[in-house]
């Protein structure tokens, strides 16, 4: 018969010779020890190390230290910084009203407008290039940075929230806290107009909210565990709302909540069964907590955006006319006309701003690879205005009617006016694309007699209706040859010398993508003083909210994918858990100061070094169990596998992903991942120098009839010296507190470096400035 052995001993399950199972395995209290494992039901007020009065002094202290780490020099530089120039501009393109397009969800940059319009700035200043002072614009930069010192001061905060509402030890505590409060990267991202230090906090209230509403599972639907899952799903949704990448943090509460409802299927959870009817009702609760209401406070947001951007702005052109007519003041409302027969027109190409070109030069009779072309006249685009870019559009039969406008769906052949010849597609290969078609023009004669087919094309304009009419700049539309069904299309890459570096033009077989489309820029032959360009007086329009919605969706999802380009500072996410590579965000010849945004080298090798502690703990463990020795206790392990296991599917759910993704990316993509990882450090600190004893196991963990309270701290500790976790605490944090300071000057910008003293700096071969 096995008996319970003191802390620190091996016990064997389950093996020959024994008598028989250990008794009493307090699979309640086990289960019960789960993501948070813990909250008393009365919490004690007694002194100690584990006392209420000893965490609320420590929360006050950290507190205030991460008010003081991102506020300390928050006027320097007094210049623009890095990405000031997006998200500082597009606050001032809020309080203009004026329309503008970002790849990112509005709340985060909600706040800075929010910001400006409380200390009363009217949006004068569009942060137009890197370096531009503040002082001499007269811009409250302070203000606007202060927001989001704000938020990191209280992310600091909320991660040591975690880890108390979690019940781990005050040192446990000050670790997890101290590697966020004494990291660069944190500091030097909440210290700029920037929206990470939104996306971070939203992230880590999440946890902290959702941690709060699993500790309520056994009262359940009472007031605190509706406000608990409606504030986690309302965190939820200002992570996503702020970045796409929030949708991680979904991933994580998402799959911590599956789990939960599998264990409430279990017959053998404490309180008993759940019946299927109170079982749907968890489910549906959840349901709208975690799904219903994020999504309508994400909605809300864009409400919010499209009510205050009511003007025209630089964003029009990534939306559709029917959009841009939502706008005061907006050109198509006042410069659209009607286009008809033998008018003379430009097409511009939508997404690469490129003119529908042709000029009496010819296609060469072999390409670079071999293939022959047809030795036509070439058709190109070309970016700047020119007469060769005329085009007038002539009816299917030639019959000279004047005055009638083209509609939606109508079959045109358009005539290039300076070379007198028409345009024309053919199954020959185009230069740089064999699988799409060329394009080229004939003479008259044969395109309207044997070739006529191949010179008829479709106007089909973007979310047309039939016979609406066809008008200049207002209709986007794609030209479609009627014979082949291949839309006209362009790209950026140039032809050869024989092409006059200008762009392609060929017939794409993928007609559905947005590159495919083109807009009327001017009609030529209508004159200035035309009564056809009278500007009558137009109402703006509106559209119903979803319908703008959806088309902002999609316009920003496609363009946010298009983000594939090189980036002198872009890294890859292997790179992230060691600091391989840093971002230059300023620099200051002058005075040789720069602001490099970098993470502190000590605390992340710390934490990325304990990830792996962590999986190694677990794989022992797992083989150790499958050879019957079990080393933990139940209570530790629950802890270890739930509460630890949790935030290291946060860290997993917030980091791999990346690998997935093809666009570009940076060191502060990890962030959110990084705090994730000082939660597991905390954690292992009080596994490893306070492991539980087993023998507590017969007097604290037997399985009761019904539901458990949570054991705090104090409970757990009761008579065990934590003079090892403070010690660990301590050298942890004087490790992290000497490279932060050691890297202070890159992340406040000053005092500036010797070269000398930027080398000492370049542990990894950053790429520091001033180096020379």
């Amino acid at each position: 018969m096995t008996t319970a052995s003191p802390q620190g001993s091996l016990r064997q399950r389950n093996v020959p010779g024994s008598s028989k199972k250990k008794a009493g395995s307090a699979a309640g209290a086990d289960t019960d020890v789960d993501v948070a494992s813990l909250r008393p039901t009365k919490r004690s007020t007694a002194s100690g190390s584990n006392s209420v009065l000893s965490y609320r002094i420590a929360f006050g202290a950290i507190t205030l230290l991460a008010f003081v780490t991102r506020f300390w020099g928050i006027s320097h530089p007094n210049e623009v910084v890095f990405d000031e120039v997006h998200f500082g501009k597009f606050a001032s393109y809020y309080l203009e009203n004026t329309y503008f397009f970002d790849v990112h969800p509005p709340f985060g940059k909600l706040l800075f407008a929010l910001m400006g319009w409380l200390v009363g700035y009217d949006g004068h200043f569009h942060f137009e290039n890197i370096g531009d002072s503040y002082i001499s614009n007269k811009v409250p930069y302070v203000a606007f940075r202060a927001m989001p010192a704000l938020l990191g001061s209280l992310t600091v905060s909320v991660v040591f929230l975690i880890m108390w509402e979690s019940a781990y030890s005050l040192p446990a505590c000050l670790v997890a806290a101290g590697l966020v409060l004494l990291d660069n990267a944190h500091i030097g991202q909440t210290r700029l107009i920037l929206l990470d230090a939104t996306l971070v906090l939203a992230m880590a209230c999440s946890l902290l909210c959702y941690i709060k509403f699993y500790k309520l599972r056994h009262e359940a639907f009472s007031r605190k565990w509706w406000k608990w899952l409606i504030l986690t799903g309302f965190a939820l949704s200002c992570d996503i709302s702020t970045k796409y990448v929030g949708l991680f943090a979904f991933v994580t509460i998402g799959s911590a909540v599956v789990i939960d409802l599998w264990d409430l299927l279990n017959v053998k959870r404490p309180g008993g069964a759940l019946g299927l009817r109170e079982f749907g009702y968890h489910f549906a609760a959840r349901a709208v907590g975690f799904i219903i209401l994020p999504f309508m406070f994400y909605l809300f947001w864009f409400q919010v955006h499209f009510a205050i951007l009511s003007r025209s702005g630089p964003g029009d052109d990534f939306m559709s006319p029917g959009f841009q007519e939502t706008l005061s003041d907006n050109v198509l409302t006042a410069n659209a006309i009607n286009i008809n027969y033998y008018d003379s027109i430009t097409i511009r190409h939508k997404e690469t701003k490129a003119f529908l070109h042709s000029h009496d030069t010819k296609y060469p009779l072999r390409y670079d690879d071999g293939r022959v072309s047809s030795q036509g006249q070439q058709v190109t685009g070309y970016p700047y205005n020119d007469t060769n870019n005329y085009w007038q559009i002539l009816p299917v039969e030639n019959d000279n009617v004047m005055d009638r406008h083209v509609k939606n769906h109508e079959l045109v052949r358009l005539r290039h006016i300076v070379t007198d010849t028409v345009l024309l597609s053919h199954d020959v290969a185009s230069p740089y694309y064999p699988t799409n078609q060329e394009f080229t023009t004939v003479s008259l004669g044969d395109a309207f007699g044997g070739r006529a087919a191949d010179t008829l094309f479709e106007v089909r304009i973007e979310g047309g209706k039939q016979n609406q009419e066809f008008k200049s700049v207002a209709s986007h539309f794609k030209l479609i040859h009627n014979p082949s069904k291949v839309a006209m299309w362009t790209h950026t890459k140039p032809l050869p010398e024989w092409g006059h570096k200008q762009q392609e033009i060929n017939g794409n077989k993928q007609i559905a993508p947005s590159s495919n489309v083109w807009l009327v820029e001017d009609v030529p032959s209508v004159s200035e003083d035309s009564p056809r360009r009278a500007k009558d007086e137009r109402k703006v329009k509106t559209l119903p909210f979803l319908q703008k919605w959806f088309e902002l969706q999609r316009s920003m999802f496609w363009h946010n994918s298009q983000l594939t380009s090189s980036h002198p500072y872009a890294s890859q996410p292997y790179q992230w858990p060691f600091l391989l590579r840093g971002v230059s965000f300023w620099t200051q010849n002058d005075t040789r100061q720069q602001i490099y945004f970098l993470g502190n080298p000590l605390g992340w090798w710390i934490a990325s070094s304990l990830i792996a502690v962590y999986v190694g703990i677990i794989g022992a463990d797992q083989v150790s169990l499958r050879r019957g020795i079990d080393a933990l206790d139940h209570r530790t392990r629950s802890r270890l596998y739930n509460s630890t296991g949790f935030f290291f599917l946060a860290w997993a759910t917030h980091y791999f992903p990346f690998f997935l993704m093809g666009r570009q990316l940076f060191l502060h993509h990890y962030l959110p991942a990084h705090l994730a990882s000082c939660l597991i450090v905390g954690a292992l600190v009080e596994f490893v120098f306070n492991a539980e004893p087993s023998a507590e196991e017969s007097s604290t963990d037997k399985k009761s009839a019904g539901p458990q309270r949570h054991v705090t701290a104090r409970e757990r500790f009761a008579g065990q010296s934590m003079v090892p976790a403070w010690i660990a605490c301590g050298v942890i944090l004087a490790i992290v507190l000497a490279g932060w300071y050691f890297f202070l000057p890159l992340t406040y910008g000053y005092p500036g470096l010797s070269a000398e003293q930027v080398i000492r700096r370049k542990w990894l071969g950053y790429d520091l400035h001033f180096a020379k």
